[in-house]
């Protein structure tokens, strides 16, 4: 993929009228108006974007992008690679935590080598790798732009032969020991906020390692020239400026070759593919968040595509997804990666889709339909 093909990609609306007779087919079934909360949408949204108004998510998938990060160089992990090459070892043999999940609802697992730094992609894993891990971005740029564009476009074919293959409902997910680390970069380099409010503990580290990420995230945010609005203060670490930096396409291809990783680039990608071939993509946690957002500066319009599934613990996951307009459905404090709370959404669109596919109408039960009155 050429930078000029990405920045030209035109990004089409789902289809309105099919929203619309989705949400009356709602208004029908014998209960309270927009009592399924914020199913109703999230279903109008799903049927409008597959042209469905069965809105039929049968064939399931979940595509895990693995990576590793060398900014981990730097402190930033308690964990070392060869943690990301375990995990990603026990996917291909479908016996991690998203592979026992998504068996458990009838989903697919595709693990991708998108840039592992490995001798050899495990057993089971598609190889895809674009990079053999990125560069320590506190020395240098993480990848270069043609990594970035070949991860991207990875991640929109890996879109495209899953349409062909018949899935109807795509989720994100990730493994990469770093990127937390390169995900806060991202966001703050996409929004100009402090990384000081951003950064979060990760896996788990202590709070000299947390002083010591914020500190390596901030001083690259200065070394390659990244808007920042200012600082925390020490007594508010809360505080934001109110309107976040936008980030022109070029731009943003320049943040995920500075500081990003293949994994998200690749997140990206799907998210892309998601608006280009039409298949509703189920957000993650924070890694999926920040490629997501990075996807719809590449391309706007492409967040009408996205379905979010919960909010992860890293200070910067809501407000990214409040960026993209997205409101999570699950509060549980996840942080296990993966795509797991990505798989728990799809059950929990299966339970709404139940009551949308095979409602009791208001004749069944023999009472008066509600009527929507304008408030």
């Amino acid at each position: 993929m050429e930078r000029e093909q990405l920045i030209q990609l035109a990004i089409t609306e789902p289809n309105r009228d099919l929203a619309a007779a989705i949400q009356q087919h709602w208004d029908q079934i014998a209960k309270p108006l927009d009592s399924m909360g914020q199913f109703e949408p999230l279903i109008c949204r799903i049927g409008a974007i597959l042209e469905d108004e069965s809105v039929d998510i049968g064939k399931k998938a979940v595509i895990v992008m693995c990576a590793d990060n060398g900014v981990i160089a730097e402190g930033v992990s308690q964990s070392e690679s060869e943690v990301t090459e375990n995990v990603a070892a026990s996917m291909g043999r479908r016996t991690s935590s998203v592979c026992r999940m998504a068996a458990a609802i009838g989903a697919d697992v595709f693990p991708v080598d998108i840039g592992m730094c490995c001798d050899q992609t495990p057993a089971g894993v598609m190889g895809k790798r674009v990079v053999n891990g990125t560069r320590n971005f506190a020395k240098e740029p993480a990848m270069t732009d043609q990594e970035v564009l070949a991860a991207i476009e990875t991640g929109m074919n890996l879109v495209r032969d899953c349409k062909e293959q018949g899935y109807r409902i795509l989720a994100t997910g990730e493994m990469g020991i770093g990127n937390t680390t390169t995900s806060a970069a991202v966001a703050a380099a996409l929004t100009g906020w402090d990384p000081e409010v951003l950064t979060g503990r990760g896996a788990g580290l202590d709070n000299d390692g947390l002083s010591r990420k914020k500190r390596v995230i901030g001083q690259a945010m200065d070394d390659y020239g990244f808007c920042r609005q200012g600082q925390a203060d020490s007594a508010e670490k809360s505080s934001m400026p109110t309107v976040p930096t936008q980030t022109s396409p070029e731009e943003t291809l320049r943040v995920l070759s500075c500081v990003g990783g293949a994994d998200i680039a690749g997140l990206a990608g799907v998210c892309l593919g998601g608006a280009v071939y039409h298949i509703p993509v189920v957000l993650d946690g924070l890694i999926s968040a920040v490629a997501a957002l990075a996807a719809e500066r590449l391309a706007p319009g492409t967040k009408a595509y996205m379905v979010p599934s919960h909010v992860s613990r890293e200070p910067a996951a809501e407000k990214v997804l409040d960026l993209l307009g997205l409101t999570p459905v699950i509060r549980a404090d996840l942080s296990l990666g993966e795509g797991t709370g990505a798989v728990m959404m799809f059950a929990l669109l299966d339970e709404a889709l139940v009551v949308y596919g095979e409602p009791a109408t208001f004749s069944d039960i023999q009472i008066e339909q509600y009527k929507r009155y304008d408030t």
